[in-house]
């Protein structure tokens, strides 16, 4: 029997639906959302700016322990009940998700300001993330036997090879380049007004002194001061880190570290380095960006009044909002896109033909 054989079961096999293994992570998880959520119910410690969550948050735990424990025994149950579990493990999946937004914003303040704003919300950001990692996990299990399995060796012993436990390095579809350029592209004007402050420049209405010392009254840290200094604007340098995210996930040396990474150059790159800060990121930014370009909208047409806060005019105010807000709502929507186009070109076992993206080519 030749490798890919040994690794692919013949059409019509039933095997293990890949459930079982992280069925038990989500159990154990579940227990854990379910304690924190009661102790935070029982002691009053407010999530999300109230204190009356407590108790869902311990429900959608229970809910996780027992579709975990579920899952992991899934392998003997029959295909309907599977069929079942899924979009149980996708809603929690959801809600988790959802109750994660703001861990980015958590982890973007504690690295400049060394502190977050409440510690159990950022508990909660980062419980729940790790929950909503698991579930998508457990409700997309690699498939190993079945449909999918026939579906490869019709598509021959090459493509089983490329869609099984390593399959080679390609590019995004078009669309989602497309999407990673108009990311990019967005963040140039957001990058620019930083630099403008960072180097002491006026924008706005607001000099870069007058930001400073918006930043010092804030709480700013001495590295985020220190960066201002040299003309560096740490949410500027961000950006550029995402945006080398972004194509990262959509072109081939996200895959298998470049040359320039010396010694690494050649290696795998493991999936959940790119998966998780472009999961976290995608989780906060898009529904940030795309619910404020909306608040946006609603204050240029005059509807709703913003705050002006350091700037002079609430015009100057919506020209920061729509750089700013635009940019991580097409950044946000385009990093969600990379990342499942990278999710199922990296995935190991055979794909559904859904999955499988054209590769323009290699970088």
């Amino acid at each position: 029997m030749t490798a890919i054989e040994g690794r692919t079961a013949q059409p019509g096999a039933t095997g293990r639906t890949g459930l079982t293994g992280s069925g038990t992570g989500v159990a154990v998880w579940g227990v854990a959302y379910a304690v924190f959520g009661t102790v935070c119910a029982v002691t009053g410690t407010p999530l999300f700016g109230t204190d009356r969550l407590g108790w869902a948050v311990a429900a959608v735990g229970a809910a996780a322990a027992a579709a975990g424990a579920v899952a992991s025994r899934s392998a003997h149950a029959a295909p309907a009940h599977r069929g079942v579990l899924r979009p149980v493990l996708l809603t929690l999946c959801g809600l988790a998700g959802a109750a994660a937004f703001g861990l980015l914003m958590d982890v973007i303040t504690l690295l400049f300001s060394q502190a977050v704003d409440s510690g159990p919300g950022a508990a909660l950001h980062a419980l729940s993330a790790l929950g909503a990692l698991l579930l998508a996990a457990t409700a997309h299990p690699a498939r190993t036997a079945g449909a999918a399995d026939a579906r490869a060796a019709a598509a021959g012993a090459a493509a089983a090879a490329a869609r099984t436990g390593r399959p080679q390095p390609s590019a995004a579809s078009g669309p989602v380049q497309l999407a990673a350029l108009a990311a990019s592209l967005a963040f140039v004007p957001y990058v620019g007004m930083k630099l403008t402050w960072a180097f002491g420049g006026t924008f706005a209405g607001v000099s870069g002194a007058e930001m400073r010392a918006a930043a010092e009254r804030n709480g700013a840290s001495g590295l985020w001061l220190t960066l201002e200094s040299w003309g560096v604007d740490a949410t500027a340098l961000l950006a550029a880190l995402g945006v080398f995210l972004l194509w990262g996930l959509v072109r081939p040396w996200g895959q298998v570290f470049p040359r320039w990474t010396l010694l690494l150059h050649g290696r795998r790159v493991p999936r959940w380095l790119p998966l998780t800060p472009a999961l976290l990121g995608a989780a906060t930014l898009a529904p940030y960006g795309l619910v404020g370009i909306g608040y946006a909208a609603l204050a240029t047409t005059g509807l709703v009044t913003v705050p002006l806060g350091d700037f002079p005019t609430e015009a100057d105010v919506l020209l920061v909002c729509w750089i700013g807000l635009g940019a991580f709502a097409v950044y946000g929507v385009a990093l969600a896109a990379a990342a499942r186009s990278y999710w199922h070109r990296t995935a190991t076992g055979p794909l559904p033909p859904r999955a499988l993206e054209p590769t323009p080519g290699r970088a």
